[in-house]
């Protein structure tokens, strides 16, 4: 199995991202900030928006795929990853979520 940093390299830059908006019906419900820490989230929701043009089942399971270990961390601790959770959500809820990209 890859780890995630090995994934990440496979996906294409988001440097040009400041953040990344979700709204789900027309409503803000989260966002990711390009900082220290969260770049790798950045990367994978870019590429789940580039891939789907929404986050939705089959664009969250791909997610939760590309997360590599940190999904079985964050299985065993809620919270700790929101993004994670985030797409679990979307799953067991069958949602989708509009992505808006913001650029540097």
């Amino acid at each position: 199995m890859q780890r995630f940093k090995e994934i990440l390299e496979t996906l294409n830059p988001a440097d040009h991202i400041k953040e990344i908006e979700l709204y789900q019906e027309g409503e803000l419900i989260g966002s990711i900030k390009s900082k220290p820490g969260s770049m790798g989230s950045i990367k994978v929701y870019f590429h789940l928006f580039e891939t789907f043009g929404e986050i939705n089942g089959e664009a969250a399971m791909e997610g939760i795929d590309l997360y590599a270990e940190h999904t079985e961390d964050a299985h065993n601790n809620p919270g700790k990853h929101p993004n994670i959770d985030r797409l679990l959500d979307v799953i067991d809820n069958e949602t989708t979520l509009q992505v808006k990209i913001i650029n540097n």
